[in-house]
């Protein structure tokens, strides 16, 4: 867990970041993978007359494709959603790697240069934003935010005896149709652009995979004979964890020839020593059906400055958990300092919580250049 200074800090250096545009043949999906800003744009400020039409000026701003803007200007709460979904999805990026070389650093052009290339953290990216807004929009459904959705009500869900359908379900059926809806179908035509959809399927399968069935017992002295249940999604955290550790185990992929038919396939080069060459595939090649995340090339060390990351010179470590791997043998400084912090806090009646400031001293360790 982190400490409540670092939440803080990371959560307000993430919500001044804009993320930038992107070219390219597979870009401008959605959240970290296309072109919105990512930043907090507060509606209250607008005028009173113009709070009816607020969402219009938000998914203006959102940069999105016609059809997307399309889709986000016929219901007031999508242009919320889609905003939360963005932010959600960067907090939890930059939350899961927060220990790493690569830290799912999203400002510059660092993202952007990302983007354009088949690495595992680009894979990454297409699973969490396809994820965020699968579970956003659920959510948004169930909390009674957008007009065109309510609760879930699983009609599929086994009716057992005694059980009651009841409370109120967050609406994944309608958020899967909304997501596919609102990303499109992309071209195929080459493995990166189909890569990248089966890593954006990815996203939106671990929200389904994660849906739970939640009961409350009904009756006398909570003899349970009547039981209201609906089905509630997994935390987002709890999805990024997943994600994190389909992150670690992705597959590399590449393009191949079969000899028998001379059509081409993806091969995951899964026990050879050295991966497969990645030569243009052919029209029929197919991605394999699995729920891991797919790459197609090496990422870089993100040790040293680069298009891809501003290296890990003066980043935070931790002593003896992962300096050595993030200061990738350069070694660390360390630095004493005091730091005075809220302490041996009580709850007084009523209704407020007194705390004595403690200050002692720490060290903070971070990587040399």
């Amino acid at each position: 867990m982190l400490d409540g200074h670092l939440l803080l800090g990371w959560l307000s250096i993430t919500l001044i970041v804009y993320l930038l545009s992107l070219p390219g043949p597979s870009a401008a999906y959605f959240g970290l993978t296309g072109n919105e800003p990512l930043s907090i744009l507060p509606l209250n400020s607008l005028p009173e007359e113009n709070v009816g039409r607020a969402h219009y000026k938000l998914c203006d701003r959102l940069k999105l494709e016609k059809k997307q803007r399309r889709m986000c200007r016929r219901d007031p709460g999508v242009a919320e959603t889609l905003r939360e979904a963005i932010t959600m999805s960067a907090l939890e990026c930059q939350y899961q790697f927060r220990f790493e070389r690569w830290n799912c650093t999203l400002e510059g052009r660092h993202r952007a240069n990302i983007l354009k290339r088949g690495f595992k953290e680009t894979a990454f990216l297409y699973a969490v934003s396809s994820a965020g807004l699968t579970h956003a929009m659920a959510k948004a459904c169930s909390a009674g935010r957008m007009e065109r959705c309510t609760c879930d009500e699983a009609p599929d869900l086994e009716n057992r005896k005694a059980w009651q359908w009841g409370g109120c379900g967050d609406n994944l059926k309608y958020a899967n149709k909304f997501v596919k809806d609102f990303l499109g179908k992309r071209s195929n035509k080459d493995l990166r652009a189909r890569v990248d959809m089966h890593n954006t399927n990815v996203g939106m399968k671990v929200i389904k995979a994660g849906v739970e069935t939640t009961c409350k017992c009904h009756g006398v002295s909570g003899s349970c004979t009547v039981q209201t249940c609906w089905r509630q999604l997994l935390p987002f955290h709890e999805i990024g964890k997943q994600l994190k550790s389909r992150y670690e185990a992705s597959v590399k992929v590449g393009s191949s020839t079969n000899e028998a038919t001379g059509e081409g396939e993806i091969s995951t080069g899964r026990g050879l020593q050295e991966p497969p060459p990645q030569p243009l595939p052919g029209l029929n090649d197919q991605i394999p059906r699995t729920m891991d995340l797919l790459h197609i090339e090496d990422s870089p060390s993100f040790c040293r400055p680069s298009k891809y990351s501003s290296g890990t010179a003066a980043r935070k470590c931790y002593k003896d958990k992962n300096c050595d791997a993030i200061c990738c043998g350069r070694g660390h400084n360390t630095q004493s300092r005091e730091v005075t912090r809220p302490c041996q806090c009580q709850v007084r009646w009523c209704c407020y919580v007194e705390c004595k400031q403690c200050t002692q001293r720490e060290e903070v360790y971070t990587c040399k250049g």
